[in-house]
């Protein structure tokens, strides 16, 4: 196995032993980067004097046995986290040339484990979209397939995972950003409990939705990173103060006794016969170890793609008015006046869909309609956080479909607002309510294109979550993208990859079935 396509937890084991050293780590994913960038388009902005000098660091941390146990791993930072030196653009032409002055809280915590970072990932402007082809720096493509989306908002940092340019990465999930992109790039993806890692330094969209959560290639990678995050944080006024348990320990305990709820809501009309398959499989996989499944309902779900995007578009509209042109970011230098300097700078700045939200969340809040459509989508906020509380009175996990479908190709729903912001509907309802849940992949279409269960629990349930996607897992194995591979000096071309294709080139997982 190349080092690239390793589990962190391995080559956490490998930095440890001086099997392999933190700058040799990090130039090897570097130089992955370096080939595979023109093709995915994953990295806004790749840092490697930074990486070689935090890869130093790490090793003599590593060398004196000071180590945590990220350190010296190569990751990167979806670009809406600030991180100081280094720029932060939010995919928008808007923050372009921005440098914050200072980090996030994630990216302090996690510098503070030792991790090297590679650099800032691609994404829809300002978290906004779920292809990611709203980016200012051009679409980021599967790995899988590259004439496939792969999920947005944060589709960089799936698509790192999933073609090896880095071990982990950190995304943002506001009505679905992280689960879809896992879905979409078959790796595993985990939106925490709101609150439970802190927001500060993420820039805004909607704040009442908005989770920082990490991407990795595998369960136990997963609860390796949350470990490092979670934890309350003074400088965020919606951190949750609760004592978090490690998520590592228990992690191999079995779903014996679990009570699994299949929500009627969720495997309805629009659902793509491969994709139920895949998902019921999962959930057989789940009972063959002891869990017990049964039907559900969480009714008020079917309101939830309506009121997402009237709240967050709300949130939305509040949030970006402080992008004026007046104190950073684009400054249009053809204004005469200051009502010009306003309409032109955010003109420029801001791509379509931005202004399109931007514009809805106006609407949603001005005198007349404020009562009619914002107050109406808070009471239905409310009944899905209560119908969600009901299922969980006799219900451990809920499990449904990501998304309705594999990832579609480039372009077929851009001039569709609407097809395009259903991708999302088995996802929102989780962020209204504030609920974690973690994607898995459970399964390969006909054409080859990872699938994803998601795994809905209580607040602050993440270590069960995590506990019945580790049995998903182990079942049905992971799924590798063939661009792993490296294809350096003595590397295979890809595709070619021991254990991950028939003599036919079809993609097969590791240690798992085809759906």
């Amino acid at each position: 196995m190349l080092l690239n396509e390793m589990p962190v937890h391995e080559l956490a084991e490998l930095l440890k032993s001086r099997s392999v050293g933190a700058r040799e780590l990090a130039q090897v994913h570097l130089d992955h980067i370096a080939r595979l960038q023109p093709d995915i388009n994953c990295f806004i902005t790749v840092t490697p004097e930074d990486a070689t000098a935090q890869a130093d660091e790490a090793q003599k941390r590593l060398d004196a046995g000071q180590a945590d146990p990220l350190t010296g791993i190569p990751m990167a930072f979806k670009d809406n986290m600030c991180t100081a030196g280094v720029r932060t653009t939010c995919a928008s032409r808007m923050l372009e040339h921005f440098t914050p002055p200072y980090n996030a809280t994630v990216v302090d915590r996690l510098n503070k484990a030792g991790i090297v970072m590679l650099g800032k990932l691609n994404m829809d402007e300002f978290a906004m979209g779920s292809s990611n082809e709203n980016s200012f720096f051009g679409p980021v493509r599967n790995p899988w397939n590259r004439e496939r989306v792969s999920g947005g908002s944060s589709g960089g940092s799936a698509a790192a995972v999933a073609a090896g340019l880095a071990s982990f990465t950190l995304g943002s999930d506001t009505g679905g950003s992280i689960r879809l992109p896992a879905s979409f790039c078959g790796v595993v993806g985990m939106k925490p409990t709101y609150g439970a890692v802190s927001r500060f330094g993420l820039v805004a969209f909607a704040s009442s939705l908005d989770q920082i959560g990490p991407i990795t290639s595998n369960v136990r990678d997963c609860a390796w990173v949350l470990d490092a995050i979670m934890g309350h944080d003074p400088k965020d006024s919606t951190s949750a103060p609760v004592a978090y348990d490690s998520c590592i320990p228990g992690l191999e305990a079995g779903v014996k006794g679990f009570s699994i709820g299949l929500a009627d809501e969720y495997f309805g009309a629009g659902l793509k016969p491969e994709v139920k398959t895949a998902v019921l499989r999962a959930v057989g996989a789940l009972e063959s170890q002891g869990a017990h499944s049964g039907n559900c309902s969480v009714p008020s779900t079917e309101y939830g793609i309506s009121a997402y995007y009237l709240l967050s578009s709300a949130e939305a509209s509040a949030n970006l008015a402080r992008f004026d042109g007046i104190r950073y970011g684009h400054r249009s230098p053809d204004a005469t006046d200051m009502r010009e300097l306003y309409r032109l700078t955010r003109g420029e700045g801001f791509g379509r869909e931005v202004k399109n939200r931007i514009l809805l969340g106006t609407h949603a809040l001005s005198s007349g309609y404020h009562d009619a459509l914002y107050v109406k989508a808070l009471k239905v906020r409310r009944m899905i956080h209560d119908d969600f509380s009901k299922a969980f009175e006799t219900h451990d996990v809920l499990v449904s479909p990501c998304a309705p479908t594999t990832a579609f190709r480039l372009g077929e729903k851009t001039e569709d607002p609407l097809a395009m912001y259903l991708a999302d509907v088995y996802t929102v309802a989780v962020n209204l309510a504030g609920l974690p849940a973690l994607v898995v992949p459970c399964g390969l279409d006909r054409d080859g294109m990872p699938i994803g269960v998601q795994l809905i629990g209580k607040p602050f349930s993440e270590k069960k979550l995590l506990q019945a996607g580790y049995a998903i897992e182990q079942a049905l194995g992971r799924f590798v993208s063939p661009l792993v591979t490296d294809c350096g000096p003595g590397g295979k071309p890809y595709g070619e990859r021991d254990g991950n294709t028939d003599r036919d080139g079809t993609i097969k997982p590791i240690g798992g079935p085809v759906a």
